[in-house]
Parts: structure tokens; sequence; C-alpha cells
């Protein structure tokens, strides 16, 4: 399946090359020509929108391809470290950079660990984008039994921690936190005893990735659609912005400020 498809980043680049290409026509070629006429003459309506736009229009271009891209959460796959309606920011370069058209790595970067909260382009569509933690790295062995995870042979540490809930879950009762160490990395997920336990083990192929949701179940991730190849992914998500589901008229102020781990 091809990288390539038309998205708001595909646009930006295309009116960051038109306004770009106009806005240096008109520096080093119409201007010049402009000024030797007689009286005043100012630049057409395309031509001065171009000049003016230009700027504005590759700052966003280079910011939210190459340094930081905000999202919002439309879903509950990873509740309870993140919730529907959190605005988020997105590290892009810490796995290296990418073309914005057709995402060809072209710097260096770290490796992406177990348990960071990655935004990936969803291999069975990539014009979706998806959020969800790293779980499986190239050559790792991942099982999951009776709602426990296991990495390479060993079980990740998990402990209860109260009941959760929160609207769209189930009655309280029957929604579980638990508290998961994956290898040193500490982090909550939800268990819902209600549900049958979706079994599994997969050798994770080179160069790809296991994904999970926290909301272990209530998340569409790895188990169902496969591994994520590395070029895939988007940045590393690190900071809530804004938290504000839009079915209430309230923000969370409680969110906002807070380190995505």
């Amino acid at each position: 399946m091809s990288d390539f498809h038309i998205d708001f980043a595909v646009i930006l680049t295309a009116l960051t090359f038109v306004t770009g290409v106009v806005w240096a026509m008109d520096r080093w070629w119409l201007a010049p020509r402009r000024e030797q006429r007689v009286g005043i003459v100012k630049p057409g309506a395309f031509v001065d929108f171009c000049v003016s736009f230009f700027p504005v229009i590759f700052v966003v271009l280079v910011v939210r391809s190459f340094v930081v891209e905000p999202f919002r959460i439309p879903s509950g796959s990873m509740i309870p470290t993140l919730l529907v309606g959190d605005f988020i920011l997105v590290n892009k370069f810490t796995y290296g950079l990418r073309d914005p058209v057709l995402h060809t790595k072209f710097t260096g970067g770290s490796e992406p660990e177990r348990g960071d909260i990655v935004v990936f382009r969803w291999p069975v569509d990539p014009s979706k984008d998806f959020i969800k933690r790293v779980i499986g790295l190239p050559g790792d062995r991942v099982a999951y039994r009776d709602k426990r995870l296991f990495v390479n042979g060993e079980p990740a540490p998990i402990e209860a921690d109260g009941v959760y809930t929160a609207p769209g879950l189930p009655p309280p009762g029957v929604v579980y936190r638990m508290r998961e160490n994956l290898t040193g990395i500490e982090h909550h997920v939800l268990v819902n005893p209600g549900r049958p336990a979706d079994d599994f083990e997969i050798v994770v192929p080179e160069g790809e990735y296991f994904m999970m949701g926290d909301n272990r179940d209530g998340s569409d991730d790895s188990r169902r659609w496969g591994t994520v190849p590395a070029r895939n992914l988007v940045g590393k998500a690190f900071f809530i912005w804004m938290s504000w589901n839009g079915a209430d008229t309230r923000i969370d102020f409680s969110r906002i400020g807070t380190v995505i781990r």
C-alpha cells in the first residue's frame, strides 16, 4: 500500500510551494519591474496574498512537520492515560524527521522504547492517525493470557488500583484500574472482567512494533490488525495542552499541563 495520500500535511506543503514560488518571483522579478513604472503600482490580489501569507504558511509547515504537531484524542482506547477530548502535542523529531508528503526519513533519531505512547499512521489505512502504547519491540515475543501481559516470557507485574468510572464506560464495579509495570515503565490500564480474554502470542517482525491501548478491553490495536512498521511512526506524545470533549461546556483544567507517560 502506498504511503501517499492527500491530507492536511500534503495540502500545507503544496500551499507553501505555490506561495513560496510567487513570493520569490515577486521579490526578484515582479517588484523590481513595478518600481520602474511611473506612479504607484500595486501587485495583484493573488500575488499580494502569496507574499503576505508565505512566511506564515512556511513557519506552520516547519513547526508542524519537524517540531511538534497537535492532535485531539477522539476515542477511549487510551483511557485512563488519555481521555476523549484531550488535546495533545506530539514530538516529531524523537524518532527521526520525515518529509510531510512521502514520509521518507532523512535524519536519525532514537528508537521507540517499550512504554512510549506513539502516534502513527494506521497500517490498514495510512490516512488515519492512531495513538497507542508501544508494547513489543522488533524481535520481542509478546503474549496476552487471561488479561495478563507477557514480554519475552516474563509477566508484566500488575496490581489492582481501584474501580474506574467515566462517561462511556460500563457501570461502576465492572471496569478496574490496574497499575502495570512494563519493563520499568509504570502506567495504569483498564481491565473489564466481564469481557472475554483476548489471548494471543506473537513474535514482532524486524522493523515493526506491537501497539496496545491502555483500555485493554476497549482498544482496537495490534491484537486485531497487526504490527506497525517503523515508517508509519509520526512521533511521541508528551504533553496535554487542553482537555475538552465537546459534550461538556466545561474545560477540564486539571488535565492541562499534564506530561504524558
